[in-house]
């Protein structure tokens, strides 16, 4: 038996909440969870080492609400990323695709990269970086030297 193929599937607006022990999110099913720690603020972009999950946060102007896309993600099923909000993107080695106006996703060989300009993005950019061992929290606060047009 094979495994089950995996889609792109659009994110919906989550509840966000920025705390001081980390940022909450709230799914539409109900569950909630921490990311842990104040994020570490970063210029440009986050590239995620091979075998980590890799997932993005844009939040709103309020900051409460949001949209978050796991990348390249193939352990979850269509069916619980649709009931909680969460939206998938899966980028091959070599492709680059813009998730949400000023953030862009690709892949470079086992590595995920994230991209974001956040004043084109409209809020605030997270990327969540963890495997079963280590979590990373990082915020992209300005966009990349050379403009997100070099990387489209």
């Amino acid at each position: 038996m094979s495994a089950p193929s995996r889609n792109d599937v659009p994110p919906t607006s989550i509840g966000v909440d920025l705390r001081e022990e980390g940022i909450v999110i709230e799914y539409l099913d109900g569950r909630t969870t921490l990311y842990r720690g104040v994020p570490d603020a970063v210029e440009g972009s986050v590239t995620a080492g091979p075998g980590k999950e890799t997932h993005v946060l844009v939040t709103d102007p309020t900051e409460t609400e949001g949209v978050m896309t796991y990348v390249n993600d193939y352990n979850t099923d269509d069916d619980i990323l649709e009931d909680s909000g969460v939206g998938r993107v899966i980028v091959e080695d070599g492709e680059r695709d813009e998730v949400f106006p000023g953030v862009i996703v690709g892949r470079t060989g086992q590595r995920n990269e994230v991209i974001a300009d956040p004043e084109i993005a409209g809020g605030r950019v997270f990327v969540f970086v963890e495997d079963g061992w280590t979590e990373g929290s990082f915020e992209i606060v300005d966009a990349p030297e050379d403009g997100l047009d070099a990387h489209r």
